[in-house]
């Protein structure tokens, strides 16, 4: 078997690992998944443990088949957050991106001169999915819970802390906490007198290039990997996406639709708009990675699938299938995609999903059809955002389920009016890991030789892109339209 490194993905729904060749190509793929807990409304959770077992059962399943890695390196979802006492020990089940029980604090927090400055500071928009303001619900509804934290950290750094016994943040996983200078790549003290923490509560950050052998001997018997294996700590999955889909040159973003959804641009300086929050994450020491993320993005077509066409496993050849003899535009229907409220470009938890333009002759197949035009008008419009803060994109490398689908590929090229170019990989955030890997531990000079290797289909804006622009401008009318009543059945139904 030719050499290979292993990039792993720690995501929302599941862990996957891709073996990756050193040329670049993937060699071997396993995935594990796992649930998530919402005991109350705008609770999120998962278990850390759960997490560890299907990251360990990847390990396993790729060992078994390919035999040992060069190189083991990790992407991972962003803004979670484990309390864990002395021994590393959760103290209670994982926040997740999508948590929102923070969102009174976050209103507060926006109302005060503060909330700008740190926005610039951190690079991470001001709202629940923020550890900053989960730490903070945390001090003051689980005092107990709080005080008894050791340290605040992420889900790779627990699986890191259990690797190698100390606790260690990437760049890039911390640019997006609320609670680190992204600038000058340490810990923020005003975000910190917030939390009311210190930053040895915190894990010490890393360049994500930093790499290291010697696993702990609990890890190397679980794991049975070489001590030769080196492990690489990794970025954020939005980050390495970008480098897994290459899209690291100016007029082309990435856009990944995965459980949400996001468009990024790679960048040498911060793209910073307060008004919008674009988010300024790292890459590396030298890269920023900025854009919008959507709260709706596969979630929306899961959520559709199984509580409308009443199917519990997700049937998307059937799906896709059915929509495409649907006319452009679903004859008249429109969906507003926040079904767990939204981030960019509103930034409101109160939002909420609707269907508008309901008529008789409307079936279900023109609603699917209006929920995946919904989650691609969604991602327009934060795509307007950001091309126009960073400047003209003439390009989006997709990566996630849209690559699935060339209904799906052909609908996002007309709403968008952009080239769409599908990179035939695995999963380019866990593809982009392995990239990082090559080139932190000198297997590659740059990732420039990785770009030969890749295959790709461009799609092209079609006849429906004139009907879309129409709709589109609609679509964007909705959510102003609607607030006040959002808001008002949010707080109803809080009550």
């Amino acid at each position: 078997m030719s050499p290979f490194v292993l990039g792993i993905d720690i995501g929302t729904g599941s862990t996957k690992a891709v073996a990756v060749g050193l040329s670049g190509e993937p060699l071997f793929v396993s995935q594990n998944y796992y649930p998530t807990y919402c005991s109350l409304p705008g609770y999120n959770e998962q278990d850390p443990e759960e997490i560890w077992d299907a990251f360990v059962k990847c390990v396993e399943e790729v060992t078994c088949a390919l035999k040992q890695p060069l190189a083991i390196c990790f992407s991972s979802a962003m803004h979670s957050l484990i309390p864990v006492d002395e021994e590393g020990t959760p103290l209670r089940k994982m926040m997740t991106w999508a948590d929102a029980r923070s969102e009174e604090i976050v209103t507060e927090t926006l109302n005060k001169p503060i909330a700008e400055k740190l926005y610039v500071k951190t690079g991470t928009p001001i709202h629940p999915m923020s550890p900053l303001f989960k730490i903070i619900w945390l001090r003051e509804h689980e005092p107990e819970i709080f005080a008894k934290a050791s340290k605040f950290i992420s889900i790779k750094e627990f699986i890191w802390y259990r690797l190698f016994k100390q606790y260690q943040i990437d760049y890039s996983i911390a640019s997006a906490t609320g609670l680190f200078d992204v600038d000058n790549l340490e810990w923020n003290p005003e975000s910190l007198d917030l939390a009311g923490i210190s930053q040895d509560r915190l894990s010490e950050p890393v360049n994500t290039s930093y790499n290291r052998k010697s696993l702990s001997i609990s890890a190397s018997a679980i794991l049975e990997i070489s001590s030769e294996t080196s492990f690489v700590i990794g970025a954020s999955d939005g980050c390495l996406a970008n480098l897994g889909s290459f899209a690291s040159d100016p007029g082309t973003a990435a856009l990944t639709i995965g459980t949400s959804g996001a468009v990024r641009v790679a960048s040498r300086n911060p793209v910073r708009n307060f008004r919008s929050m674009l988010f300024n994450y790292r890459l590396d020491e030298d890269i920023y990675i900025s854009g919008g993320a959507v709260n709706n993005g596969g979630n929306a077509l899961d959520w559709f699938i199984k509580n409308f066409l009443n199917i519990s496993k997700p049937d998307y050849s059937t799906f896709f299938k059915d929509i495409s003899e649907i006319k452009a535009g679903s004859e008249g229907l429109l969906f507003l995609p926040y079904i767990l409220g939204e981030r960019a470009p509103v930034w409101d938890i109160k939002s909420s999903a609707c269907f508008l333009g309901i008529k008789s002759y409307h079936n279900r197949n023109h609603f699917a059809r209006a929920v995946l035009e919904g989650i691609c008008f969604a991602l327009n419009d934060v795509l307007n955002m950001v091309e126009g803060s960073s400047g003209p994109i003439r390009q989006l490398n997709v990566s996630g389920g849209i690559v699935l689908s060339k209904t799906w590929q052909h609908v996002l090229a007309d709403i968008t009016g952009k080239d769409i170019c599908v990179v035939q990989i695995e999963d380019a955030s866990a593809v982009g890991a392995a990239f990082m890997a090559m080139k932190s531990l000198g297997f590659i000079k740059d990732y420039s030789s990785i770009n030969k290797i890749r295959t790709e289909t461009i799609i092209k804006p079609g006849e429906n892109r004139e009907v879309y622009q129409k709709y589109f401008e609609i679509y964007r009318q909705l959510y102003q339209n609607l607030k006040g009543s959002m808001h008002q059945l949010h707080n109803l139904h809080k009550n």
